[in-house]
């Protein structure tokens, strides 16, 4: 065979690293910059990561600060458990039952464990889900309707037909 025939070069790449590819891997993992490298990277990382977190803390503050003077209102109210349901009666029924069970509208079983009172009253005085719409309550009428709708959260669904 000819010495620079392929079988004959590829003998001698196995056994002499080509010194074009750069240093070997032991070589590099034995590089004395690469430990100041990875504590920098690390802290960096985490100093970044504590950054977003405080930012998402500190726009979920703001967004819990910001509660509207009606809402302020209906949340310092005491509701009446008998009137709300019998508001949720006369506004609500038609379209999410009388049970609150869901026809139209959803099912309100357990809404209290997935909004809290703020989004309640946000919910049900803005319109901004179609097809519900807008409801301009007084705010003790609203306190009333917020007793009814965290006390649907006790009471199981009722079953299908």
């Amino acid at each position: 065979m000819d010495a620079l025939s392929p079988s004959a070069s590829s003998d001698h790449q196995q056994t002499q690293p080509d010194p074009l590819d750069g240093p070997s891997t032991p070589t590099a993992l034995t590089d004395p910059a690469e430990p100041e490298r990875r504590p920098r990277t690390f802290i960096a990382a985490l100093a970044t990561l504590a950054a977003i977190a405080c930012a998402v803390l500190a726009f979920a503050l703001y967004q819990a600060a910001i509660v509207d003077p009606y809402t302020q209102a209906v949340l310092a109210l005491d509701g009446d458990l008998g009137q709300g349901g019998r508001l949720f009666r006369i506004n609500c029924a038609g379209c999410h039952g009388l049970a609150a069970q869901g026809l139209v509208g959803p099912d309100l079983h357990g809404v209290a464990d997935r909004k809290s009172d703020v989004q309640l009253v946000r919910q049900v005085i803005s319109g901004k889900t179609p097809p519900m719409p807008r409801f301009e309550l007084e705010p003790q009428a609203m306190a009333d309707l917020i007793s009814h709708l965290d006390h649907l959260e006790t009471q199981p669904a009722p079953a299908a037909p």
